[in-house]
């Protein structure tokens, strides 16, 4: 992949970022958080996939892998573009500063999106006009379906699609004709919504590289079922002629969760995606490269080999190992885009043949803090981690790290960390943070949360909880939070800091 230097840098989702319209947003929330990550010397940005969200709010299942998720869209920024009045926005609730109550938060922006879009289509200027058409064009190959799909979810009131008429759900092509004509002024607002997304994304990203701040996306692997890409290219899927999943994704019994995880996503048809060239999944990495500079892919020994589960079963418990593309798919994705600047999820049961996939592409996979401490031939010990991995004190799926040793870890344990490290453990969260910095790896990656020292109460997801996720938020108080002069100290300590770089 594109090397990465020596460096460090922070888990935090935009949904996060602090701001006043209930949800973190691309405004002056994120430029402010961009100026903390540069101040502390920090180069890396870490995001979690940034598509719209459908029930359970995850980002691990959109409603497309190609849209954007339109309610971070900067309300205050469309003042500034003119599209909407200040008095637009004086109707502001008062919306909870340390979490995103969506159920809150989704209604109030799409009614300001939407009286944005009236105000584009009645008096936007030549250059608003001609950038929005560019977009439109230029995306056209995923815009027109998701656009549609939207229109027509919206329509049914929010019902998946399998429970659509027939014609619509098998994506009858006089069906969809009628569609778009009926549901024209539904489709060009989700066409707006996804330019403003994309055009506010763009310019923080421009800015975050003036800073030298290089942004890290996320891949899932797998797609949601109620989706634009299920339901356009129903071919390319395991689901019946009703629109169904036959067989659906998920991992089998781990650290998580006793009965597995049954994610309930379609699988692929890997052999029509390779007679095809894979071209979607070309088009899907290229997409996402637009708008970061490196991909973590989500559970990448799917890509080796799947936990496939029939759809009937209840949980993963049941289920068995399926051979995936390999090898095949990122040779053709190398063939067409070169060098993959893409870092492996390689965690969970991992087998020679995963490592040789990942290894032989030359990608850097992870090492979780959390998962190290059982014996000195742990591979998440730092005395064994290679220069070409990604270090974390924990990921999105973790508990803080204070939740962590309060909550998770037995005494046993506690006396290996002691051991393994030589000293008394006083604040595990800086220990952990010392011994990522100090890793050979090429980088190091904290949740804000770790930066922060806060409990369990500040998790972002428990795998397999199916509320109460994905709502944490920081305010803006928290970028005064002493925890920064820590993290800038043991940056520059353990020589991850962008201007040693520069003398190496």
């Amino acid at each position: 992949m594109n090397s990465l230097p020596r460096s460090s840098g922070i888990l935090l989702h935009p949904t996060s970022l602090p701001g006043r319209y209930g949800i973190g947003d691309l405004g002056a929330g994120a430029y402010r958080f961009v100026d903390w990550l540069e101040a502390q010397g920090q180069s890396i940005w870490q995001l979690l996939p940034l598509g719209p969200t459908s029930y359970g709010d995850s980002p691990y299942q959109t409603l497309s892998v190609f849209a954007g998720n339109s309610n971070v869209v900067s309300l205050d920024r469309l003042v500034e573009d003119g599209l909407l009045e200040l008095g637009d926005l004086a109707d502001a609730p008062p919306f909870p500063k340390d979490r995103v109550d969506y159920g809150w938060v989704i209604p109030y922006h799409n009614q300001k999106l939407a009286l944005a879009c009236h105000n584009f289509s009645a008096a936007a200027d030549l250059t608003l006009k001609r950038e929005f058409g560019e977009f439109v064009s230029a995306n056209r190959f995923w815009l027109e379906d998701f656009a549609l799909f939207i229109a027509l979810k919206r329509q049914h009131k929010l019902r998946p699609w399998t429970e659509w008429e027939r014609e619509l759900r098998r994506c009858d092509s006089s069906a969809l004709a009628a569609a778009r004509a009926e549901c024209a002024e539904q489709i060009n607002l989700e066409r707006f919504r996804q330019w403003l997304f994309h055009r506010q994304w763009t310019a923080l990203k421009n800015y975050a590289h003036e800073k030298g701040i290089r942004l890290i996306g996320d891949l899932p692997i797998f797609v949601a079922h109620d989706s634009a890409d299920v339901w356009a290219h129903q071919h390319e899927y395991f689901i019946d002629d009703s629109g169904n999943p036959t067989a659906v994704a998920g991992v089998p019994p781990d650290y998580f969760s006793p009965t597995g995880q049954r994610w309930g996503n379609p699988l692929y048809r890997w052999d029509v995606m390779k007679a095809a060239g894979f071209r979607w999944w070309i088009e899907r990495i290229m997409a996402l490269l637009r708008l970061v500079d490196y991909i973590r892919i989500d559970h990448f020994r799917g890509f080796e080999g799947y936990w496939e589960i029939q759809a009937s079963e209840p949980t993963a418990i049941k289920g068995q190992w399926v051979k995936g593309p390999g090898a095949t798919l990122f040779e053709a994705i190398t063939a067409a885009l070169g060098e993959l600047p893409i870092i492996a999820e390689d965690l969970g049961v991992i087998t020679p043949a995963v490592e040789k996939l990942r290894d032989d592409f030359g990608l850097p996979g992870m090492k979780v803090l959390h998962f190290a401490w059982s014996d000195p031939a742990n591979p998440f010990l730092p005395h064994n981690h290679p220069p070409n991995c990604v270090v974390y004190t924990g990921t999105h799926d973790n508990n803080t790290t204070r939740g962590w040793w309060e909550n998770e870890v037995d005494e046993r344990t506690r006396a290996f960390v002691k051991d393994y490290l030589g000293q008394d453990i006083h604040d595990i969260v800086w220990t952990l943070a010392r011994v990522g910095m100090r890793s050979a790896a090429k980088a190091f990656v904290m949740p804000m949360q770790d930066v922060l020292g806060l409990g369990a109460a500040a998790r972002m997801n428990t795998p397999g909880q199916p509320a109460g996720n994905w709502t944490w938020r920081i305010a803006e108080r928290d970028l005064s939070h002493p925890g920064k002069d820590a993290l800038l100290h043991i940056t520059r300590l353990y020589q991850r800091h962008p201007d040693q770089q520069k003398s190496r």
